[in-house]
């Protein structure tokens, strides 16, 4: 009887199989390449190189969130701002907490979470008001990403 039940099982697999390669036409549609791109300049922005920040080029990118002074690779897509810095985790969280405190916001504490070389910090204040939420990520080289944006918290 067991044996009858794989036989079955099996059988309505290989039906179901059928029946899909019909619905969708069969194999006669072999996927094609994609066609090869002509255009020397892309529709989208491509990021910026990491870099030592010992040359002369930087990113310019128009923003209200404040940006450490050696912000690089910086990146700003749906209202986030998002750039890597060689400051520490501590550095990193002191610089926005002056920035944003001297401006007035106010620092959600409950949560402020800092957890194996990433942090999370929330402030309030923003005209908007929605909150701050700056978030990093130690990427272990020496580096960390900052993503900064404005939420409902």
């Amino acid at each position: 009887m067991k044996l009858y039940r794989v036989y079955f099982a099996s059988a309505i697999l290989i039906l179901a199989s059928l029946a899909c390669q019909a619905v969708t036409g069969g194999s006669e549609n072999t996927p094609t390449a994609p066609p090869a791109n002509d255009n020397t300049n892309p529709d989208v922005l491509q990021p910026t190189p990491a870099n030592s920040n010992d040359s002369d080029t930087e990113s310019v990118v128009s923003t209200d969130f404040p940006m450490t002074s050696d912000a690089y690779n910086v990146t700003e897509a749906g209202g986030s701002l998002i750039f890597y810095t060689k400051l520490s985790l501590e550095d990193t969280m002191n610089f926005y907490r002056d920035e944003y405190t001297s401006k007035g916001y106010t620092e959600r504490e409950i949560l402020t979470v800092v957890s194996d070389g990433t942090f999370s910090m929330v402030f309030d204040g923003d005209p908007s008001g929605q909150a701050v939420v700056i978030q990093s990520v130690d990427l272990g080289d020496g580096s960390r990403t900052i993503s900064i944006r404005l939420e409902e918290v």
